[in-house]
């Protein structure tokens, strides 16, 4: 996926209000940019029964999600190297809007836009 708006739309999109995170406010697809490839993008769909899904990450396999609180908890499979290993990666949730989800995971800071689904939301 390509999107030559997506930086300029990053910044102004994290200046957006916050909400409170719930299943139902974190569930959708949500990309950033890939480092190093301008105008493509990775990210994770998260859907409502609480599976995960990668969007352009083929080595790290989503499998499903979890919110306790304001934190996001991901489960997958890491696939590196000819290696397959199961891994659990939790993160706080340090803002959420409508279009944006900035996670901190170990301190590091990533920002996250939405991608509308197929029916505009």
């Amino acid at each position: 996926m390509k999107f030559s708006f997506f930086l300029p739309a990053l910044s102004l999109l994290a200046a957006s209000c916050s909400m409170q995170p719930t299943p139902d406010s974190l569930s959708g697809s949500w990309i950033q940019p890939i480092p190093g490839q301008p105008g493509n993008v990775q990210g994770m769909r998260l859907l409502p029964d609480g599976r995960a899904v990668s969007i352009n990450m083929h080595t790290l396999l989503y499998q499903s999600w979890q919110l306790d609180g304001n934190r996001l908890t991901l489960t997958g499979k890491s696939m590196g190297n000819g290696n397959t290993s199961l891994f659990t990666a939790t993160s706080t949730i340090d803002s959420l809007s409508k279009n944006t989800l900035i996670l901190d995971t170990d301190g590091t800071r990533e920002t996250y836009i939405r991608m509308p689904d197929a029916d505009g939301r």
